[in-house]
């Protein structure tokens, strides 16, 4: 096995004229399980407790978190731009101490609207700290073996619910929820701060050369049919994948399963999208870009159209739901590697920045237009079959993007 922290290796261009943070990969892995893990996950867990303490109507919590997520996305254009020219250390670190200070403002909230602002202020850490910050460092630094890279520390993500839901349910058995969301906050500056700015302290890599194809800058590339019909094709793609994800418990509940079955349903979901996720860089190796994608996003349709036609029994609902879990974890690397693979790296941050951000909005938006279309659809395997419909067109459009 190729080893990641080898110097000799050179950074984005692999000439060898640079070394790569040997402890950045370690750090990125430590602080996306614990990034996510409190800032995102800790959410679902507390939020109940949250409503029942404080009066305030569920869908005004929600929100307020969806609205972290919507800054996210378009915060995200301006971070990948600046970690294009200046690396990814101080914008991470800076990340890092707003991901504190807004988790500390959450769980100080008095009212409502000062429980908003905190989550407002965690978007904009999310768009510093989340995948797409920590997907720039690692393609401009481990390029050529990026995809390597990328594995890893999705891997350790998909980690993180597994961690935090349980260590924060643990914590709110004990404390109020505003204490263990600052008990949490201090795990989160431990952890995440000093990793970000002594982890990622090399020097940054001068941006190899422009591919010929993509010539005309960022701007130029943004504007291109290629690009937007991947953006379509991806955004579609996420709202479907989201959408399941939240609605797979509610489809099982539907269909006469316990809560207890359900919730394995999903957890073992989870773990089918880890186990995808080893398998991406020999799917990459032996397919082309094109050919990838739209397989990829298909295959979500046909898991997702097997989960509204298939009522039991409970084995093979399990199956389908790991299965559709596996279609997922790649999905997250097939968007790492986007651009890359079409575009080069020169403006990998600034593109991935301008890719993410319909994506990361639409699956913002697609719990609550999941749950808003059962009803009249007439239950939850309708509403399952026009997501494999969504995801469905998604595939066709990609199949027209290749630059």
């Amino acid at each position: 096995m190729t080893d990641l922290n080898t110097p000799e290796r050179g950074a984005a261009t692999g000439t060898g004229d640079r070394s790569r943070p040997r402890a950045a990969l370690l750090a990125l892995c430590a602080t996306q399980i614990t990034s996510w893990g409190i800032v995102y996950y800790a959410f679902p867990v507390l939020n109940p407790q949250i409503t029942a303490h404080t009066g305030w109507p569920v869908g005004a919590t929600t929100a307020a978190f969806s609205a972290a997520l919507l800054v996210s996305a378009i915060a995200g254009i301006r971070v990948g731009r600046i970690i294009d020219h200046r690396g990814p250390r101080t914008v991470m670190t800076v990340g890092s101490i707003f991901a504190v200070l807004s988790i500390l403002i959450v769980a100080a909230a008095p009212n409502l609207p000062v429980f908003v602002a905190g989550w407002l202020l965690a978007g904009l850490s999310m768009a510093a700290t989340f995948y797409q910050p920590a997907f720039a460092a690692l393609t401009r630094w481990w390029s050529p073996d990026h995809v390597r890279a990328l594995t890893i520390v999705t891997l350790a993500g998909g980690l993180a619910s597994t961690i935090f839901a349980p260590v924060t349910a643990a914590l709110a058995n004990h404390l109020s929820w505003r204490a263990t969301y600052a008990v949490l906050a201090l795990v989160l500056a431990a952890v995440t701060i000093p990793a970000h700015a002594l982890a990622l302290n090399a020097p940054w890599p001068k941006a190899p050369p422009v591919p010929a194809h993509a010539t005309g800058g960022a701007n130029t590339v943004a504007r291109s049919r290629p690009f937007r019909m991947l953006a379509a094709a991806l955004t579609l793609s996420a709202f479907a994948v989201s959408a399941v994800v939240v609605a797979l418990v509610p489809l099982l509940l539907e269909r006469g399963f316990t809560t207890t079955e359900a919730a394995w349903a999903l957890g073992l979901g989870g773990a089918g999208q880890t186990l995808g996720r080893t398998l991406y860089a020999t799917l990459a190796r032996r397919t082309g870009t094109t050919g990838r994608t739209v397989a990829l996003i298909a295959l979500g349709s046909l898991t997702t159209a097997a989960l509204a036609l298939v009522p039991g029994p409970y084995g093979l609902l399990v199956a389908l739901s790991v299965a559709a879990g596996m279609v997922r974890g790649n999905l997250t690397l097939l968007q790492a590697t986007a651009i890359t693979d079409r575009w080069g790296t020169t403006h990998y941050g600034r593109l991935s920045g301008l890719l993410a951000a319909p994506t990361t909005a639409a699956s913002a938006l697609a719990p609550f237009a999941g749950a808003a279309l059962a009803a009249p659809l007439g239950g939850y395997p309708q509403m399952f079959g026009l997501l494999a419909l969504i995801a469905g067109i998604a595939a066709l459009v990609t199949s027209g993007h290749t630059p």
